[in-house]
């Protein structure tokens, strides 16, 4: 009875871990079927290697195997937050099929990794910095000019700035830019008008 109830359980919480935090936020679909197999695939297995004489170790550790090849061999590219919930989809199977001996000590643990991507994840979090790959129409070699350009095109502040790759025949710079972006005030000018700081006059 307790097994069914870690059912329901983890099924509840990858529903809404994909339905209730992933979709709504990054709108990815081809992602969500992804989530949900990894999530039933590992609760199927990891359940039927609790029922029978294989160790349950070597069973896990091949469905971590087998899922680390997946996200390894991937044809389409993952950001670092997809492979998050990659993750916490698989721990969640994980801990639906394994018997504990409390059942709401599955449910808490379930709980906090829901949690803990609800709030790693939010977008209120560090939400003035970015990352990009930028390419540039000029051939940087000057670290300093290079970062100092940056900030004057995208204008906030660099943090990171990485050439990837400058080509000194075609004139260009193709980089990999951590920065931020400054807050926005209104200020009132001269002539009353509304001003943003920062803004070129």
């Amino acid at each position: 009875m307790s097994q069914l109830v870690l059912f329901a359980i983890d099924i509840s919480a990858v529903t809404l871990l994909v339905f209730g935090l992933y979709f709504p936020r990054h709108r990815r679909r081809d992602l969500v079927v992804a989530y949900l197999g990894v999530n039933v695939g590992v609760l199927a297995v990891a359940s039927a290697l609790s029922a029978s004489n294989v160790g349950a170790g070597l069973g896990l550790g091949l469905a971590l195997f087998g899922v680390l090849s997946i996200i390894r061999l991937r044809s389409t590219e993952l950001d670092q937050h997809e492979v998050a919930y990659y993750f916490s989809a698989l721990a969640l199977g994980i801990l639906g099929a394994l018997s504990t001996t409390s059942v709401w000590l599955s449910a808490g643990l379930m709980g906090l990794i829901i949690v803990v991507i609800y709030l790693g994840d939010h977008p209120r979090l560090l939400r003035h910095y970015r990352h990009q790959i930028v390419v540039l129409d000029s051939a940087f070699t000057d670290q300093v000019a290079l970062v100092a350009h940056l900030e004057g095109l995208l204008d906030a502040r660099v943090h990171v700035a990485t050439a990837q790759r400058v080509d000194l025949v075609n004139d260009t710079t193709v980089v990999d830019v951590r920065y931020s972006t400054a807050v926005r005030r209104v200020t009132t000018g001269v002539t009353g008008t509304p001003t943003p700081v920062g803004a070129r006059r």
